[in-house]
């Protein structure tokens, strides 16, 4: 940007844990502004995996995040008229937010009845360290590994 740096928003925590981190998934989730009706499938999705699995829904969802967060990332970049793909560091805000966003549209494109019912599932698959959300960072991963080549071009 030509001015200074825009300023970090902060949000506000979510009603029923109190945490920023859920008001942010929720964001994600959320569809034309409705976000009492994305509480509504976070919460519902966090009671069902209570019921399936007898565990705090709330540890099962972070630990599911953090199974889901890539620590590398491809970047492309033009070098002498080739295009390179470098892998690079993930920054832990932009890591939480890939980990959010894959679960988020994971979980949509599974068979289902409900959202809340779809994102569960994905969640729990997501903790044991299975599913699509778990799979794409697999393969994020890998193909850092494949052009580890290329990351003295890093910028």
């Amino acid at each position: 940007m030509r001015k200074k740096r825009a300023p970090k928003r902060y949000l506000q925590p979510d009603p029923k844990f109190g945490e920023p981190v859920v008001t942010q998934f929720v964001n994600c989730i959320m569809w034309s502004g409705k976000k009492s009706t994305a509480y509504e499938i976070f919460y519902g999705a966090l009671d069902l995996i209570e019921e399936r699995t007898k565990e705090s829904g709330l540890e099962t969802w972070r630990k599911a995040l953090s199974n889901v967060s890539p620590a590398v990332e491809v970047r492309s970049r033009r070098i002498g008229g080739a295009n390179f793909q470098i892998p690079t560091e993930v920054r832990p805000e932009r890591k939480l937010s890939l980990g959010m966003k894959a679960l988020i549209n994971y979980s949509r494109s599974r068979n289902g009845r409900s959202m809340a019912d779809k994102l569960a599932n994905e969640i729990i698959a997501a903790s044991k360290g299975e599913g699509g959300a778990f799979k794409r960072k697999e393969d994020t991963h890998r193909m850092a590994e494949a052009n580890k080549a290329f990351s003295h071009f890093r910028f």
